[in-house]
């Protein structure tokens, strides 16, 4: 968001401040999911399917139930913006397009195929937040006769109502108790499972920072218990290691393995 915000109340910019953020934290998260995908599909299979569902979990019950409360609350609204129109069915378009590449994903016969499909999903997303941040959230928020936080927490009482149950802990959960009946993590983490290979590495210098510890969060999302992450950051990530603590207290051990100048290199092992 601008350092200046323009809106017809002072609730609204908060409103669209905090409709920016979670957009970020969508983003970022599928960015982090979709990373470790296309870093296992040219290592192991078996590790790829396994990012594969969980992805396809994360969009089922994060992205397209966000989705389906925009076009039942936001869009509406919107529609009747002047010259607002043919953008807001070009967004509705565009979430057609999400729900088709989750399908296609879901059914990817190939860990290429899947990694494809994946990569096309993120691009799609990220432009599309972008296209609702930078016209649809400010074109409401300074509408004289529309209240974008009302219209934000009706979006948020439409989304508890499509939102799965569960949650990512619960599917996260699952997952893990699947690789454990399945015996090993899938070679994945480089610890003698199925098959020798190098732990997956998310390399996060290039990431924009307001998206950096959500694909972080993600990405571990997305690493099974006894599988690993290499992160590569900047700077000596303290607060983001606080925050995956925080986050779930106990569940990743951190070990160094270079300390800068240039990069930072940690170790993050799911316990």
């Amino acid at each position: 968001m601008s350092a200046v915000t323009l809106a017809s109340a002072p609730e609204d910019a908060t409103a669209l401040a905090a409709a920016e953020e979670h957009h970020a934290q969508l983003a970022g998260e599928l960015a982090g999911r979709v990373a470790m995908l296309l870093t296992a599909a040219d290592r192991d299979a078996d590790a790829a399917e396994k990012i594969r569902v969980g992805l396809v979990a994360f969009c089922e019950r994060e992205v397209l139930p966000h989705a389906a409360a925009e076009e039942a609350v936001l869009y509406p609204a919107a529609r009747h913006l002047p010259d607002s129109r043919l953008l807001i069915e070009s967004l509705i378009a565009e979430h057609s397009c999400l729900m088709s590449l989750v399908d296609t994903l879901r059914t990817a016969p190939t860990p290429f195929g899947a990694a494809a499909e994946a990569r096309a999903l993120q691009v799609l997303f990220e432009e599309h937040v972008a296209k609702e941040n930078g016209l649809v959230l400010p074109l409401l928020a300074v509408a004289p006769d529309i209240r974008l936080a009302s219209l934000l927490g009706d979006m948020r009482e439409e989304l508890a109502r499509r939102t799965p149950t569960g949650g990512t802990a619960a599917s996260q959960n699952a997952t893990d108790d699947e690789i454990e009946e399945s015996g090993g993590c899938g070679g994945v983490c480089g610890c003698g499972g199925e098959q020798e290979a190098d732990v997956p590495e998310l390399d996060v210098r290039s990431v924009p920072h307001a998206l950096r510890h959500a694909t972080v969060f993600g990405a571990l999302d997305a690493v099974p218990a006894g599988a690993a992450m290499v992160l590569i950051a900047p700077h000596d990530p303290l607060p983001l290691l606080a925050q995956i603590e925080d986050r779930s207290p106990g569940t990743f051990s951190v070990e160094y393995l270079e300390r800068g100048p240039e990069a930072w290199r940690l170790q993050l092992s799911h316990r």
